[in-house]
Order: C-alpha cells, then structure tokens, then sequence
C-alpha cells in the first residue's frame, strides 16, 4: 500500500555533487526483521554515463590540487563521520544486521580512520632516482593519477570498505564512481550528505546504487574507468576480469578464503579460546578474514573442543540493538539458506554438530521472529575433501579437526584454492617463523587476529585476490608511474 511505502526510506545516486532520483528501484531488508526498510536506485548504464561524465569533468581541478589540500579535505570528511558516529553506526547495524556494538566500535571508527590514515599517507610518498655517471643522465619517477577509479564494495563491512577505497582513490588525486552494496546503500547515501561540508567539489565522488549485474557491470565495462578495485565474491571477480580485459583495466581484487587456525600444543589456551572464539563468530562470520578451520594438536585437543563450545555457546544471538548480543542477524533470507545447507551437507556426511544450528533452540525476541538469525555452530569430525572445509560458507560456522604433526598441518592448511589470512597459535617462537614462512596466505597473525597495520600490505594468494592495499601499495594502484630520463 502507499502509506506503508511512505515510511521506507529512500536512497538517491549522487553524481555530480547531487542527489538524483532514479526510474527504478529495489527494495533493501531489514534483516533482523525481515521487513523491507528501504528503496536503492536500480542504476544501469545510462546513470553510470553520468557518473562516469562528471567524474571526467572534475578530474583536471582535483588531480591538480597539492596532496597537502587533498590531504586536508580528507581530514575534513573524516570529522565530519566521525561528529555522526552513532547515527552511521545506527544505520549500519540496521541495515546490515550486525550488532549496534561492532557498528559503533569496528565499523565507523574504522571508516573515519580510513580518511585520516590516507590523508596523511599521501603526504609522505617519495619517488626513486638512480644516477648513471657514465652517460651523463639522471633517471626518476614520477606517479600521477590515472583517472577515474571504479569502486566496488561489498555487504559484510559496507562502510569500512568502501572508504578503505575512496581515501586512497582520492587521496592520490583520482575521481571516482563507486557501488556499494544494493543490499547495504545506507551509510554510502549518508556520507555523500558530507561531501560538500568537507569541500569535495562537485564530481569527484559520485555514487551509483544497484546491483552487480547491472550497475557494476556497466563501471566495470566502461572505457573511460581505467581501473576496478573490487572486494566480494571469486565469482564476481572472474566476471569482473573478463569484461574488463578487452579494456586492459588495472584491477585490484580482495576476494574469499577459507581460512586456517593452526593450534599447537603449546597454545596458551587461554588467550586463544576467546580469541578464536571470536575469529570464527565476529560479525556472524561474515568478513573474509573470519577462521572457518581450525586445526588442534592431538595433545589439546579434547580439552580445546570442550572449552571452545562452552565459549561459543555464551555469545548471545539476538537484536542488533541490543548492547549485550554477540552476534546480530545474516544479511539477507537467502544467505541464511546457503549458510544453513552446509550445516546440512555436513550432518549428511556424517560430521558431528557440537553447537548451534539444529542442535540448540534459537530463543528471540518477539520483534526478531521473522529476521536471518542463526546460532554460531561447532563442527568436527570432518574431512578436509568436505565442501564445508573447502568453500568459503561466510557465516557463523567453524570446523574444528585434530591434527599430528608440523609438517601434515601445513599440507593440510595450505589444501584449499584460498589463501587470505592464517592464524597459529604457539608459544615456541621457531615454530612460529618456521609455519608462517611456509603457509600460502597473504596475512598470518600468530598469538592474535584482525591486527592491521594499514602502512603493511593486506591481500591474498590463490583464489583470494590480485593485488595488495595498503599505505605504498594503495598509492602504487591508484596512480600511474613514469620514468623520466634526463641527459645533462
């Protein structure tokens, strides 16, 4: 009916430092309700041409302003989220699901620090430069901007991401027509409010909503974005490579994994459980640094199960809203389903369900009955050939199986087509270096997890990802290098 549809909220693209409506919409869920809260713009080509159009026509003015005044209106922006803290974080736990806690404490701040992180990182770039005494010259690089960047973010951490990517885009001077998920627009739509108030000019963040198929396919299949940064699916990325070859696109891409603990027996148990605990769970499993397999020393490894279902089976699934629930709603009706089935496949396997789905009763409120809930969930007794060992499943489920030695549990970490993050857990420090030199994986965090430095690389090997971002590898991405030779 009308009346209802007037309450949705509804979303805008903004291109060209305006807020314009679109002819078609898709409706975006609430997901602990199960209610539709709000109306993206189903954007196509034609409001991607305007996107790309005005980011052309500011390309000359922003790519010539000094770092030091890009720097500044960086800085502006992330003032400006972060004065809005609780109502982005707010937005983010409703429209993604997520718990208002993790909103408020990981999402935003970490947003916030994205502008800030680059707004000083670009101040501090040098190029290189060799002397060739014998002929005479001097050789140096230059980096200039390549032009407008095409963004594409995902649903799990929708406004961390997404800035993750426009700070280094603009920092470095490029322009930019970005997507956010059609499934989480809100905090993007939020943030365009700010543009102006920072001293963007008109044009050089333009946003389109949509979905993949359409609006991301016509920036990646564009001629005039020379470069794609993506982070989501392997799916989407193969798309992504093909449509976007005939063009010779620049491509960043983070994508999935699956990814390993290794628990050795001298574990401090104590410090790994919770941890652990939390590497498999944060954000109902949905980032893809999230474990999804851990692997124990025999020695530990009954007393690990026990310990760790006792651990998981304290986090509180419930209302995002709340501040004492751990784990908040999956992002959409469907998701839960394809998470749900690898539960299922697993039983059908044979696997053993410690916790969680179909062993324990999901207990919710009376407004969430109809939301994408779901326990977290312990499996074990697994095969590493099972698809719950080898596909990344991006919900709250964990395998846990026992391992011997060193060397099989690094055949064994390494037996997937991913290779994003590894945690080991040891306190025998050769050990440590040993496994972490050998383990096909972009990051290993030992004794810890979700420790970043921004300045160091982050990425992926195998089905993981092409490319690395960071403080110098974002920068190296975002712009173009020259070598200049001069004789003299």
């Amino acid at each position: 009916t009308m009346s209802s549809s007037k309450s949705l909220l509804v979303l805008e693209n903004f291109i060209g430092g305006k807020f314009v409506p679109c002819s078609s919409y898709i409706d975006s869920y609430n997901p602990s309700t199960g209610d539709v809260y709000c109306r993206v713009p189903d954007s196509g080509k034609e409001e991607v041409e305007a996107a790309v159009r005005a980011a052309k026509d500011a390309f000359p003015i922003w790519s010539s302003k000094s770092p030091l005044e890009r720097s500044q209106i960086l800085n502006k922006l992330a003032d400006l989220i972060e004065h809005d803290l609780e109502a982005f974080a707010q937005a983010e736990s409703k429209d993604q699901g997520k718990t208002i806690t993790f909103a408020r404490t990981v999402d935003i701040p970490r947003a916030v620090h994205n502008f800030r992180f680059f707004a000083s990182s670009i101040l501090h770039h040098t190029t290189e430069c060799t002397e060739a005494a014998a002929g005479g010259c001097l050789h140096f690089t230059s980096r200039t901007p390549v032009g407008v960047a095409g963004l594409i973010s995902p649903w799990n951490l929708p406004l961390y991401l997404l800035t993750w990517k426009i700070a280094p885009a603009i920092a470095c001077g490029n322009t930019v027509v970005a997507k956010p998920s059609e499934m989480t627009s809100v905090t993007a739509w939020m943030m365009c409010k700010l543009f102006e108030k920072a001293g963007i000019p008109h044009g050089v963040v333009n946003v389109v909503f949509g979905t993949g198929s359409k609006a991301g396919e016509a920036i990646v299949c564009h001629p005039d974005v020379p470069l794609i940064s993506f982070t989501g699916s392997t799916l989407t990325a193969q798309r992504i490579t093909e449509k976007s070859a005939p063009h010779c696109k620049k491509l960043s891409l983070e994508l999935g994994g699956k990814n390993p603990a290794l628990i050795f027996d001298d574990a401090d148990l104590n410090q790994c459980i919770p941890a652990t605990v939390r590497s498999s769970f944060a954000n109902q499993g949905e980032i893809c640094l999230c474990t999804s397999r851990i692997f124990v020393q025999k020695g530990i490894y009954n007393e690990f199960l026990k310990r760790f279902v006792a651990e998981t089976k304290k986090w509180k699934v419930g209302n995002p809203s709340d501040p004492t629930v751990n784990v908040g709603a999956l992002i959409s009706k469907e998701h839960l389903e394809k998470v749900r089935n690898y539960v299922k496949k697993a039983q059908a396997e044979g696997a053993k369900i410690l916790c969680g789905e179909g062993v324990d009763s999901l207990v919710l409120p009376a407004g969430n009955q109809k939301g994408y809930f779901m326990l977290p969930t312990v499996i074990t007794e697994i095969k590493d050939e099972s698809c719950c060992m080898q596909e990344e499943i991006f919900g709250p489920v964990t395998c846990v199986v026992a391992f011997d030695t060193e060397e099989e549990v690094i055949e064994r970490a390494n037996g997937v087509k991913y290779g994003l993050a590894a945690t080991v857990w040891s306190s025998n420090v050769s050990r440590v270096h040993r496994v972490a030199q050998r383990l096909q994986s972009g990051l290993v965090w030992t004794n810890c997890w979700l420790v970043r430095d921004l300045n160091l690389p982050f990425g992926g090997v195998k089905a993981s990802g092409v490319g690395r971002e960071g403080a110098k590898d974002s920068y190296e991405f975002f712009t173009e290098v020259k070598t200049i030779t001069i004789k003299y």
